[in-house]
C-alpha cells in the first residue's frame, strides 16, 4: 500500500516545478493551504492538496473559472461524507450509493512532472481503490491533457469503468454532438444508444434536439434535475458561458462495452451547476493494475453562438476540436 506523504515534504518539493512555459507553484486557494497552481502563462490549473483528487479551477490567467465552486466548502477537509464542492474528480461507474460516493476528504500526495503534476489520494478503506489525477499542460497554448486512473488494491478482481465528472459553473450550456448522421434508406444500421434516467424528462425546456447535437442549459431556476446519456466513438463536450468555452475530448471503442447501456458520454444538470461527463469501457481491473481515462482540455475566448442550429453550432463549435473528436 502506498504510504502518503507528509504535507510539509509535498511542499518542498512542489514549490516550483518550471518546463519552458510551463510552471508548478504551490498556493493558497480559497482556504486550502495546500494547493497547486499550473500555468503556463495563459491558462492555469488548481488542483486540491488537502482533499481529492480535484481540479477546482481550470480559466484563462485573470479570468473567471469555468469550473463550479460550492462556496461553503471550500477550504474545508476531513468530513465524514462525501462533499460535492465542486471542479473536476474521478469515480468509478456503474454508480453505487455507497462505493461511488466514498469520500475523498483527506490530504492527497502531490508530484511534480515535466509538465505538470500528478495528484494521488491514498487508497480508500471502503473500496481498496487508489485515485489520482495527471495534468499535462502545453507549454503555449490552452490544450491540458487530463488522466484520470484508479488503481485496485484490493484483493479481489473489481470490474467498473473509469468515470470523469467535471462540474461547470452555472449560467452556461452544454454541447454534444452525436455520431455522424445519415439518411434513410440509405442508411438502417443503428449508430448510438440514447440513454434516460427515470428522472430524465424529454419536454423540459433545458433540452435541445438538433440533427446533429444535443444541448443542455443550465438554469439556477430549474431545480428538477436531468440527465442524459450517449455513446461515441469521438466523444466530446463543449460548455459556453459569458463568451468563452470549455472543451473536454476523448476517444471511445466501440468494440467495447460501456457503463450505464453503453454511454460513453453523459450531462447532468440542476439548480446549482451541469456535468459533463465522460467515462471509459467496463474493465476487469486484477489487484494491483489501473484504468485510465484521458481527456484533453481547452479553453477558448470570444465564442459566439446566435442560434441553436445545426448551422450555426458546426460555425461556432467545430472549430474548436480537434481532428480526433469532429
Amino acid at each position: 500500500m502506498l504510504r502518503i506523504a507528509p504535507i510539509f515534504l509535498i511542499m518542498l518539493t512542489c514549490t516550483s516545478s518550471v518546463l519552458a512555459g510551463v510552471k508548478v507553484e504551490k498556493t493558497d486557494y480559497k482556504g486550502w493551504k495546500n494547493c497547486y497552481r499550473v500555468s503556463n502563462g495563459e491558462v492555469e490549473v488548481v488542483v486540491t492538496g488537502d482533499v481529492g483528487p480535484r481540479v477546482i479551477r481550470f480559466g484563462f490567467v485573470g479570468g473567471q473559472n469555468l469550473f463550479k465552486e460550492y462556496a461553503e466548502q471550500l477550504g474545508k477537509s476531513g468530513e465524514e461524507k462525501f462533499q460535492l464542492r465542486g471542479g473536476d474528480r474521478v469515480w468509478k461507474a456503474p454508480e453505487d450509493a455507497i462505493a461511488t460516493w466514498a469520500p475523498d476528504n483527506v490530504p492527497v500526495e502531490v508530484v511534480p512532472t515535466r509538465d505538470g503534476l500528478i495528484a494521488r489520494a491514498p487508497v480508500e478503506p471502503l473500496t481498496g481503490l487508489q485515485k489520482e489525477i495527471e495534468i499535462s499542460m502545453a507549454q503555449s497554448g490552452t490544450m491540458v491533457t487530463v488522466s484520470h486512473r484508479i488503481t485496485n488494491h484490493s484483493l479481489f478482481t473489481l470490474e467498473f469503468s473509469p468515470w470523469v465528472l467535471t462540474m461547470m459553473a452555472p449560467g452556461g450550456m452544454a454541447i454534444t454532438g452525436f455520431p455522424p448522421r445519415g439518411k434513410h434508406p440509405i442508411n438502417l444500421e443503428a449508430t448510438n444508444p440514447l440513454v434516460m434516467w427515470a428522472y430524465t424528462d424529454l419536454s423540459d425546456k433545458r433540452w435541445t434536439f438538433t440533427k446533429k447535437y444535443l444541448i443542455l442549459r443550465q438554469d439556477s431556476g430549474s431545480a428538477e434535475p436531468q440527465k442524459i446519456g450517449l455513446f461515441n466513438p469521438r466523444t466530446w463536450g463543449a460548455y459556453l458561458l459569458n463568451g468563452e468555452a470549455f472543451v473536454k475530448q476523448a476517444s471511445s471503442d466501440p468494440a467495447k462495452s460501456y457503463p450505464d447501456f453503453g454511454c460513453s458520454f453523459e450531462t447532468f444538470t440542476n439548480n446549482e451547476f451541469l456535468e459533463m461527463e465522460t467515462l471509459g469501457p467496463m474493465t476487469k481491473v486484477v489487484p494491483g493494475h489501473s484504468v485510465e481515462q484521458t481527456e484533453k482540455w481547452s479553453l477558448f475566448r470570444n465564442v459566439k453562438l446566435t442560434e441553436l442550429t445545426d448551422d450555426a453550432i458546426d460555425r461556432a463549435v467545430l472549430p474548436m476540436l480537434d481532428g480526433s473528436a469532429r
